[in-house]
């Protein structure tokens, strides 16, 4: 298996630092075309790509084509958002003598980029959470340089993406070195705790997550480490809406909890409903998952800690089978369920992820304080209500904002959209930061803000200036201003 030698990763960093120190100030547009240009080399090698992909991965075509489809859009997207300058955030204040508080000096606010930036690629999204997913496309559009870790389980996909990506960059009139990418644990390490890197973005497990981020705190310099570890995205069903649309629930629940063999970041893993019998509720859930596709694990090694924990929470005391699953190599789904008693005596049962085609049901009688359930939970990504329009569920709602980053009504949180609002993070464990990593809010992450003041016009960087050489969209004396209709 190829491996990245501390030498030559020594030499990417001080390459990409190079590269940085060129491209921090280039102007937008053009910072743009090279965005755009990786977005046009990723879709006219699509079928190459998708064919090592699904390779590798024992992913379907389909999906594969559709999260390439989300990398491409993705780039086209935040290429938009730094054209109009929105990352840059930049404010205006001008001297004025009669400020409330009295005379204000002329101050102007911009962001610049942090410098060179390490990702780490996901396991379970060889494109959206890979080498050009996410972490990548917006550190790129905050105008650093990336140096991407391959994630070992798609190793081959990985190298080619990269030199897809190196090649367009380069083309484009990029600095070589802007972005490349290292394999091994050794090159990982690196990444982490050399001074020339600036940030981290990671997504993978909670143990190996935890492990980066403490290095990256105990650095003589300590540097943000935006990492995605863990959420097991509880859905909360009340007892209206079960009265209701029990049946259409299940059948959402069973194919969102299935839907990439359970890999998804967004699986619902816990369902909150108020079942009072399992006869008729075993059976729905049964006829909904017959007919679910299922594949192999995407690795080994995930197959092994699924395996864990699955026999881990079925160990425990209170906890039955409900649906039974098996142990082929590519595994049909298993049901849990459980009482609200026994997670209020062993709330470490709702801190368990199983990371695969696995779920937890846990009963609650009628009348249940579905709030106080909620506050038995740690730092999610999602978490899921299905209720009636009319149903007051104001304290259920309130402590599922403070539990997570994204609150789903009469949805399934699988499935996050690239998309100005959106917001793909929430409190430890779930990610270690309050930033999201999707969306292009994203690109925020790998900046920092400085502000200038009482510079001529001269001295200040393009942003700020009174002309607004770059044509972008800024606040001016608490005004917000519009770019003009001229090419930026």
């Amino acid at each position: 298996m190829t491996r990245t030698s501390a030498d030559q990763t020594l030499e990417q960093l001080a390459s990409a630092h190079s590269a940085f120190e060129k491209a921090r100030s280039v102007t937008p547009s053009t910072r743009a075309a090279w965005l755009e240009a990786v977005a046009a080399a990723l879709e006219e090698h699509g079928d190459e790509l998708i064919h090592i992909a699904k390779r590798e991965t024992h992913l379907e075509e389909n999906r594969l084509g559709f999260e390439l489809k989300r990398s491409i859009f993705q780039l086209r997207l935040f290429a938009e958002e730094i054209v109009r300058g929105e990352n840059l955030d930049a404010t205006i204040d001008h001297a004025d003598p009669s400020w409330g508080m009295g005379p204000r000096p002329d101050i102007r606010r911009a962001k610049v980029p942090l410098g060179v930036v390490g990702v780490f690629g996901a396991s379970n999204f060889p494109f959206a959470f890979s080498v050009m997913g996410g972490d990548t496309a917006s550190a790129l559009a905050a105008g650093c340089a990336v140096v991407h870790k391959i994630h070992d389980g798609h190793l081959e996909l990985g190298l080619r993406t990269g030199e897809i990506a190196m090649d367009a960059l380069t083309a484009a009139g990029a600095p070589v070195g802007l972005f490349s990418t290292v394999a091994g644990r050794q090159s990982a390490e690196l990444l982490v705790e050399h001074p020339l890197v600036k940030a981290i973005g990671f997504t993978g497990s909670t143990a190996g997550g935890r492990a980066l981020f403490n290095k990256a705190s105990a650095r003589p310099t300590p540097i943000p480490f935006y990492g995605e570890l863990g959420s097991i995205n509880p859905v909360f069903v009340t007892e209206q809406a079960w009265a209701l649309r029990k049946k259409e629930i299940l059948a959402g629940y069973a194919g969102s909890f299935t839907m990439g063999m359970g890999q998804f970041c967004t699986k619902p893993g816990l369902l909150f409903a108020p079942v009072n019998e399992t006869a008729q509720f075993t059976q729905i859930l049964t006829t909904e998952l017959a007919g679910k596709q299922v594949a192999p694990l995407l690795s080994s090694r995930l197959r092994q800690g699924f395996d864990q924990a699955l026999a881990e929470v079925a160990a425990f005391e209170g906890v039955d089978v409900l649906v039974k699953g098996n142990e082929a190599e590519a595994p049909r789904p298993s049901v849990l369920i459980t009482t609200a008693d026994t997670v209020r005596e062993r709330p470490e049962l709702l801190e368990l992820e199983m990371f695969g085609p696995a779920t937890l049901v846990i009963g609650y009688a009628p009348g249940a304080n579905l709030s106080e359930l909620a506050s038995l939970l740690d730092g999610q990504l999602t978490s899921t209500v299905h209720a009636e329009p009319d149903e007051n569920v104001a304290d259920l709602l309130t402590v599922l904002q403070e539990k997570s980053g994204r609150v789903v009504w009469n949805a399934w949180p699988t499935g996050v959209t690239v998309s100005y609002a959106q917001h793909h993070g929430g409190p430890y464990p779930a990610t270690t930061s309050n930033t999201t990593s999707v969306g292009t809010a994203a690109i925020s992450r790998f900046m920092r803000p400085v502000a200038f003041d009482s510079f001529p016009e001269a001295q200040l960087p393009p942003a700020l200036q009174d002309m607004n050489p770059w044509n972008i969209r800024r606040r001016v004396d608490g005004q917000w201003e519009e770019p003009s209709r001229r090419a930026g």
